[in-house]
Order: structure tokens, then sequence, then C-alpha cells
């Protein structure tokens, strides 16, 4: 049996970094690494584990015996365990065997391990491969990408459930989920793919939020050569991929990082700070230096070894308040007294720096639910420095308005409005995300009112309003062709629905919309600007009417879109328009491919020179039953007809500037509770 040879990856700079919490790529020092050195082959292991009296790598290529194969401490205090195995190579299994002050012995799977066994097994994979990427074009197409002013709009998926194979008892695994899952996301136009979290897990149920193998995809569904295939794939297909990133919490579970020492090496001894008491899970010491490389070398780790195009973070409310989730006296305030999480904020925004530092062209996104202050925007103002937050707020108030009786919406017309009071205080993401269609909620179809036809007429007006209204979206897998049951994580999605017209006519829709928001640029040029969107008419309480422009840089052509939240068709409907001469329809939510009524509409209509709504010109249209329309102008021009474009002997004197949009907050919520097991 081969002895333990003295070897190192680390500098002195290396240490340092990692000491002083500023080393963001430690998954290329610590962990496992086959090496050669001297024409030997063999893995060069280093761990983390400073309070530990002894270290050894245990596994299957020494009988799991723990006196075979010691580490040695560094020398330089950093705490740090390292030495090179001869002869062990690709595929061997292992842990680290970790005796603790108190003279128990620990066996841990590896913080660093790049895979894992398949669960319940909880041993880590020496591994390495050599994936030849071939998404190079979309990487450099992805740097000329305006980052807040393209398109965005997210399908979220959950991997082992999406679609089951063997009778429903297997899931897909990674390549095939290449073949059948990315030319479905690219058929149905959404420009990203949200995968909830594939780092490794334990317990299914979890659906990938308490973590273990935090550098490593799980191996449920193949190795992580194959999930580089899965995202290369989306890549060649024009489709981007956005990881959930859970740097929040993570399980006891013996293996993982819980007690990783013997001590509370990652997490905080009290528990009124290391304890969440939701998920019953260990929250990260986000003021210790080396676990703050830990975490922002994870996250940097996914960006540069797996390509991915964003990182959707979750759970940061539970972040940012130290009282989350917590009655009075179970929680510690901060140095000045205060509520809020002085260390989680500066990891945050330290997070994000790094982030747009290395890859200024990838997206974070925040689920947060509360009021905080300035989330997307950026940390030299004081901000936390996400790309885009979940608008909570306008979830909430309209999965709860379109419960309501669309008769009786008149009473509830502020709940559909309010929305746009603080539009802009944010770059808002509007999420329909899993966690409205679980635990007890039922799907999003039976939460519509009505009989049959009126569900569907509901949805597809919930789908075509949330993606004419300023922001970018997403939706959860199934939502686009109107599920009935409510997500089950041990079941596929109820594909044979797509069969039935109703259900076809809604994924339809969907197509039709991204298409709609991809190729208008008045709805993702300026989605995040007030510029980008003018109210004509919010005011028809009595009929529940909206009417607005959604509007892009002056070359682009605005959109009028109105909005019918109630199943009374009107006939000769009086609207304000901007611009004079004829409009065209380019979208109908009630057209009969989409499962509507086809209520007679005009195709195309011309304005008189009437003022009303406060705009120039009007138009008199028809509006169909629980409907969306949008009107695109056919005679326009940036030029107003009185003023002759710019010739080199005549300037154009530039528009005085706008005024800058409000600071103000979203309306505080108190922060969600998300049960995960």
């Amino acid at each position: 049996m081969s002895e333990v040879i003295p070897f190192s990856r680390l500098t002195d700079f290396d240490i340092q970094l990692f000491k002083s919490g500023k080393h963001f790529r430690l998954y290329e020092k610590l962990g496992s690494h086959p090496e050669t050195i001297d024409g030997v082959q063999g893995t060069y292991f280093a761990v983390w584990a400073p309070n530990a009296l002894q270290v050894a790598v245990i596994g299957n290529f020494n009988y799991w015996n723990k006196d075979a194969h010691p580490l040695a401490p560094r020398w330089d205090g950093s705490g740090i365990w390292e030495g090179f195995i001869p002869g062990v190579g690709k595929g061997a299994l292992y842990k680290y065997f970790i005796l603790a002050k108190d003279g128990r012995p620990l066996q841990k799977g590896d913080p660093f391990a790049h895979f894992w066994e398949i669960p319940p097994n909880t041993a880590s994979i020496v591994w390495e491969d050599d994936y030849q990427w071939t998404d190079e074009p979309w990487l450099t197409a992805r740097k000329e990408r305006d980052l807040l002013g393209s398109p965005c709009s997210v399908y979220e998926v959950h991997l082992g459930s999406w679609r089951k194979t063997h009778g429903g008892a297997a899931s897909l695994n990674y390549r095939q989920l290449a073949e059948q899952l990315v030319p479905y996301v690219k058929d149905m136009g959404f420009t990203h793919v949200e995968f909830m979290p594939v780092m490794e897990h334990p317990y299914y149920p979890s659906w990938g939020y308490q973590i273990t193998g935090y550098f490593a995809p799980s191996s449920r569904f193949g190795a992580p050569e194959d999930f580089k295939y899965l995202v290369d794939a989306f890549h060649k297909a024009g489709v981007g991929v956005i990881l959930d990133w859970v740097p929040s919490h993570f399980p006891s579970d013996a293996h993982g990082l819980a007690d990783f020492d013997g001590t509370h090496l990652y997490d905080h001894a009290d528990p009124r700070k290391g304890f969440h008491p939701d998920w019953k899970s260990c929250i990260f010491n986000y003021g210790r230096f080396e676990v703050r490389s830990f975490l922002i070398s994870n996250a940097l780790y996914w960006l540069d070894q797996y390509h991915a195009d964003g990182l959707r973070v979750d759970a940061v409310a539970s972040m940012l308040y130290l009282d989350y989730s917590r009655k009075e006296g179970e929680w510690l305030p901060n140095a000045y007294g205060g509520r809020e999480n002085m260390e989680a904020i500066s990891l945050l925004r330290e997070f994000n720096e790094a982030v747009y530092r290395e890859y200024p062209d990838a997206l974070t996104i925040a689920e947060e639910s509360t009021a905080w202050t300035g989330v997307s925007r950026p940390t030299y103002s004081g901000g936390l420095g996400f790309a885009q937050k979940w608008m909570m707020g306008w979830m909430h108030d309209t999965l709860k308005y379109f419960k309501e009786n669309p008769l009786f919406r008149s009473y509830h017309h502020d709940m559909i409005t309010f929305s746009l009071v603080y539009s802009f205080t944010e770059n808002f993401m509007l999420p329909l995300s899993h966690d409205e269609v679980v635990h007890g909620k039922g799907s999003l179809i039976t939460r519509m009112p009505g009989d049959e036809w009126q569900r569907f007429a509901n949805l597809r007006l919930l789908f075509s309003y949330m993606w004419t209204h300023p922001g970018t979206q997403l939706i959860f897998m199934g939502g686009e062709f109107g599920q009935t049951t409510e997500w089950n994580h041990e079941k596929g999605l109820e594909w044979w629905l797509t069969e039935f017209r109703y259900h076809r006519g809604v994924m339809d829709l969907v197509r039709d919309l991204n298409a709609l928001y991809r190729e208008h640029p008045a709805f993702h040029q300026k989605q995040f600007s007030p510029e980008g969107f003018e109210w004509i008419d919010l005011n028809d309480r009595k009929n529940s009417m909206l009417v607005y422009l959604r509007k892009g840089t002056m070359e682009n052509p605005p959109m009028i879109v109105i909005c019918n939240f109630t199943p009374v068709p009107h006939n000769d409907y009086k609207i304000g328009a901007p611009v004079a001469g004829r409009w065209k329809e380019i979208f109908n939510s009630d057209e009969s491919k989409y499962g509507g009524s086809d209520f007679p509409v005009e195709k195309e209509m011309r304005t008189t020179e009437e003022r009303w709504h406060g705009q120039p010109h009007s138009l008199h249209l028809s509006v169909p039953p629980l409907s969306v329309r949008v009107l695109q102008p056919l005679d326009y021009s940036p030029w107003p007809a009185e003023v002759p474009k710019a010739t080199p002997a005549r300037k154009r004197t530039a528009p005085a500037a706008k005024k800058s949009a409000s600071t103000k907050a979203e309306p505080s919520a108190k922060p969600a509770t998300k049960k995960k097991k």
C-alpha cells in the first residue's frame, strides 16, 4: 500500500487570500485533484479542518482504513491538511476521516468534490473530465448583449420531474434532457431555462435546496460531463442557463458540512444565528473569512466550469434579517442593535462584485420578498448589486386578484394596478415559480374562477398581462400548458393534457407571447425604466379594464395593450392613442387558435383627432371577454411630421433629460416562509 507523499498545490499567496476571505478560485486548490508527480500518477487531497486532531483519506482503495493514508497539516496555521496519494485516480471513492478534539471519529464527504455517489450513498468520487465545449459562439454573443435591455423569459425546471420514463419510474438523465428538454424550450421561445438546484443533495424531496455537494451536479442524472453536455446543448440552441444557488443554509447530515471537524466550522455555534427554524438546517457563518472564500468560489465555479449564464440566489430575505422567522428573544441583534445581518449583506455585495468583475455578462437574480431597498442597484450606490429581483408583491397581488370572481373584480381594481406604483424601484422579474403550485395551493389553472372556458380564458389573460407588464418573466414547468394538478416531484408533468384543445391553446399562446416579447423592442428595451411604460387608462374600475403603452427607444414604435379582466365584451370601446393613423392588432389572447371565443374585432383601425385619455388621438375598437389585445401603429415615424429629419445643414436639439426614477422600495411584506423538507 502506497504512502502519502508531501505535496501542495497551494502557494503562500493562496493561503493569504483564503484566510482573508478573498480566494475565489478555491476549487482549483482544495478537494481532490488527479496529478502526475515525477512520473507517478495519483491524486492530491486538501481539506480545511483546523480543529481536527487527525485527518486521513479513507476509500475503496485502502479498505476505508483510517491509518493507511494520513494527511499532514500545513505549517502556516491555515488549518488545511494535504498530501499526494500515488495510485489513486479517477473514479476512486473516498471520504475524510477526521478525529475531533473531543475524541469523536467523523467521516465526511469532500466539500469540494466534483462528483458524489448516487444517494443514499454518500462517498465523494475522485473525478476529472476533458469535456470539449462547443459553445464559444454563444459566449461571444453573450458579451455583446445588453444585460438589462435584452429579452429575459425564463422557464423554471425541476430536472427530476419534468418528464419521466419507464412508465413514470425513472427521471430523464442529463443527455436525455438534452435531447428532449432543449428543443422544447427553444420551440417555446424562452430565452433562458432555470434549474432548481442541481448541486448534490442527499434528500430528493428537498428539491435540491438542502445541499451537501456544493461543487458537484447531482449524480442522479449522470456524470459532471453529462451536465456540461446539457448546458452546451442549450447554448447551441440559443438558450441561456440559470442555476439556483443556495448560500442561505445547509443540512445537518453527518457526511456534510455540519460539525465538519468536530466544531461549527461553516456555521454559527449559537443557534440564534446558526440554526434555521423553518428548514431545520444550518446557517453559514458569513463573517468567517474562509467561509466567504468557500461560498464565492462556489458561485464562480458554476459560471466558470459549467458556463452557467446566471445564478438565482435562493432565500435572500432569510440572509438579510437576523430575526427572519424568529420570535422575540430567539435572535441576536447586530453590533448596532438592529435586525440587519451585516455580515450577510457584506457577503452578498462581495459576491455580486466578484461575479460582475469576472463575468460582466452574467445574471444574478435575488429571490427577496421584503421591502429591502436597492437589491438590484449597484453596490457603489449602496445596493446589493443583483441584476434582477423577484417581484413577490406583484405575484401575491396578481394571483389573489385572479381568484376573484371576474364580475366583482371592479372592487379589487387597485390590486391589479398597484404594482406600477413601485415597478421601477428595482429591476423586477415577475415570478410564477414552483412555490406557487405546491403545499395545497393548487395549480394555476385550478385557481382560476368560472367554468372551463372562463378558467382557461383567465389563464391566458394572466399570462398575456404578465408578458406585457414591465419587467422580465418566469413561469414554472407545467404552467405553460395548464397543468391541472399540483406539482409533485415524484411524478412527471401531465403531458397528455397537451392533446386537448384548451391546453394546447395555452401552450401556443405562451409560445407567441415569447415571440411578441423578443421581436418587439417596446417590450424589452426599457423593461426596467419608467420611460418604457405609460398609462393610457388605469381608472376604468367599473369595467375592470386597463390600457397602457409599452415603449422602447424612439426608433421603435410603441405598443398599446388593452386588458379586459371581465367576461363582458365591448363594442366601440374608446381609448387614447399617441400616434395618428392606422393601428394593427398583432396579438389577441381571445383568438380561437388559443382556445378563445374569436369575438369579432377590427384587425386594423384608424385614429380620430379627438384627444382622449391625455393622448392627442383616439381609437374606437372592440374588446373581447377576458382578453388582452396588443396594437401596433402602422404609420409610426420617430420624427414629428412638422419637424424635418436632421441633415448636415440642420442640427436637431437633444431632448431634455428626464428626472430619475423614484427610489421608493417595494411595499413592505412579511418575509414569506418557503417550506422545505
